[in-house]
């Protein structure tokens, strides 16, 4: 599958899931920020990514829980720390953590799930499966 079909096929599966417009899923587009989802989606969107692509998504593998905020080492001022972001990139690594390590704010660690983090998750899965 090229990533374009991902693509195609996980913006069908956020549309439906979300309620968003075609024109709002965009490979850019932040799951909570841009799209509305809300923790129950999230779940959701597991769900629907599984059926899709005949996969299995462990939990916490896709969306892990509690990713900085409840270790000290990792939260330093209301910023990530590297410590934080080292654990961001081996928790997370298919989204953008380079991006958001430009102005790494707690505030801010949602936006790194967007529409091509779960194209990119996605492909990975796939490409391991085979």
């Amino acid at each position: 599958m090229t990533t374009d079909e991902i693509f195609t096929r996980v913006r069908s599966q956020l549309i439906d899931a979300l309620g968003a417009d075609d024109e709002e899923v965009t490979r850019e587009a932040t799951l909570a920020g841009d799209l509305g989802a809300e923790s129950i989606d999230f779940l959701d969107i597991v769900f629907r990514l599984e059926k899709e692509f005949d996969l299995k998504i462990p939990r916490g593998e896709l969306f892990p829980d509690n990713l900085t905020s409840s270790n000290p080492e990792f939260v330093d001022n209301g910023r990530v720390s590297e410590t934080g972001l080292a654990t961001l990139r081996e928790k997370l690594p298919h989204a953008d953590v380079d991006s958001f390590a430009e102005n790494p704010q707690v505030e801010h660690i949602q936006d790194l799930f967007t529409v091509q983090m779960l194209v990119n998750y996605i492909q990975a899965k796939t490409l391991a499966a085979t």
